[in-house]
């Protein structure tokens, strides 16, 4: 046998309405917390994660960054060069040069894992996120590309107070300083030549 429907509860006419305007009311005088973007861009934290940045002049080649991607989207090609011998009699060199390098980022997961692994700093985090496409073939980021976020890349933070100057840095400013000091003496002017008398002396 089914069970009796319960009975319904008698609605006052208008009660819907009133309560969504009641709601109108309360959030009216409250501040508003909708983001005007893109008029208004958006404050983002220092270390945001956004597009990866390319310093091709740190790139070796060394194929870690390719070898730990978890989505495998960095794709590097490379050729090998020979470098002659410094010095007469040496041993001639094979140097690695980039071809291309790029970045899937439609694959890519934003892990960090290639910026980590790379031990030369060829690889940055740049806090912008506008590059969306229409097309998902334009999210392949070659290295030019890659460069051009290079400039979007924020400074690195300041050393603290007591912690050791860099040695690269160290060494750049005791060579400017030098340099500096070298182009300030003044240089003295040379003594005028004096007349050479005849062997014979004056007659």
């Amino acid at each position: 046998m089914a069970e009796p429907l319960p009975p319904t509860r008698s609605r006052i006419p208008g009660s819907g309405l009133a309560k969504g305007l009641a709601v109108t009311l309360r959030t009216m005088t409250r501040k508003t917390v909708t983001e005007q973007y893109p008029e208004v861009q958006p404050d983002l934290p220092p270390r945001t994660r956004g597009v990866i940045g390319l310093f091709e002049e740190n790139c070796t080649v060394c194929m870690l960054c390719a070898r730990e991607c978890p989505d495998w989207c960095i794709y590097i090609d490379s050729h090998k060069e020979t470098v002659p011998a410094a010095t007469p009699g040496g041993r001639e060199r094979s140097r690695n040069v980039l071809d291309r390098f790029a970045i899937d980022f439609s694959l890519c997961m934003y892990c960090g894992i290639c910026i980590e692994v790379c031990p030369f700093d060829a690889l940055f985090w740049s806090p912008e996120f506008e590059y969306a496409e229409t097309d998902i073939h334009e999210l392949t980021h070659e290295r030019d590309k890659l460069r051009e976020w290079m400039w979007t890349v924020p400074a690195p933070p300041a050393l603290d107070p007591g912690a050791e100057e860099p040695k690269e840095i160290a060494a750049a400013r005791k060579t400017a300083e030098k340099l500096a000091a070298a182009q300030a003496e003044p240089t003295e002017p040379a003594e005028p030549a004096r007349p050479t008398e005849p062997e014979g002396g004056a007659s």
